[in-house]
């Protein structure tokens, strides 16, 4: 059965849930993964992408709607925009500007996200972040304009940051948590929060479902 630990991470206390045992059958979902096509989709994820099977939800949507109610304060409904098998493998030198920065997935109000380990070897967690310059540890639609200029100004001063993973503190950035992949846990957190995978920038994780830093990214939007 699914365990459910709730964490306030940074100054601006935002809530984290740590969902243990969060799939009836990861194994499944990992041959569901080999059968899979994973491709580049998009710029800003460092791997391969394919769409999760709507089966998946229906496994999971039960505890994800008492998290969205119990934890973010849904009160309406709560839907899923998309859900990933995202296989991070991309070598750090290959690395883009906003693959090297933590980010956020969305500004809106009502948006979350859901990281779904399936790995069972380290490949590395999920870290958030604060930004030095302005303190924002989230950006939503009030404070994109001043975290974008005050970043350019950032890499004006200080110099855009070597092609490489983030990892920890940065002359930019201050780390305020960090999750570990546990194998079948998942974490949920609103979009806005600015967060990074955590992977090794001296043994990138392979292109293998079963040996790679395999997870499941969901995208939801709660009311």
């Amino acid at each position: 059965m699914p365990s459910i630990r709730v964490e306030k991470i940074g100054d601006e206390a935002e809530p984290v849930a740590v969902i243990e045992d969060f799939h009836p059958d990861p194994d499944g979902l990992i041959r569901q993964a080999e059968r899979s096509v994973l491709t580049l989709r998009g710029e800003f994820y460092p791997g391969v992408r394919a769409p999760v099977a709507p089966d998946y939800f229906q496994a999971v949507g039960p505890i994800l709607a008492q998290v969205a109610a119990e934890v973010f304060g849904a009160r309406e409904r709560m839907s899923v925009t998309r859900g990933l098998w995202s296989l991070a493998d991309s070598a750090p030198e290959t690395l883009s500007l906003g693959q090297r920065i933590p980010h956020v997935d969305g500004v809106e109000p009502g948006l979350i996200a859901v990281v779904h380990y399936l790995s069972r070897r380290d490949h590395g967690g999920t870290a958030f972040y604060r930004h030095r310059s302005t303190r924002f540890e989230t950006i939503d639609q009030t404070r994109r304009d001043a975290y974008f200029d005050a970043l350019t100004r950032d890499f004006d001063r200080l110099g855009e940051p070597e092609p490489a993973y983030i990892a920890g503190d940065t002359p930019l950035f201050e780390r305020t948590a960090r999750f570990d992949p546990v194998f079948n846990r998942a974490i949920v957190y609103r979009s806005r929060l600015l967060h990074c995978a955590e992977i090794s920038n001296t043994a990138p994780p392979p292109r293998d479902v079963r040996e790679g830093r395999l997870t499941v990214a969901s995208f939801l939007t709660a009311r």
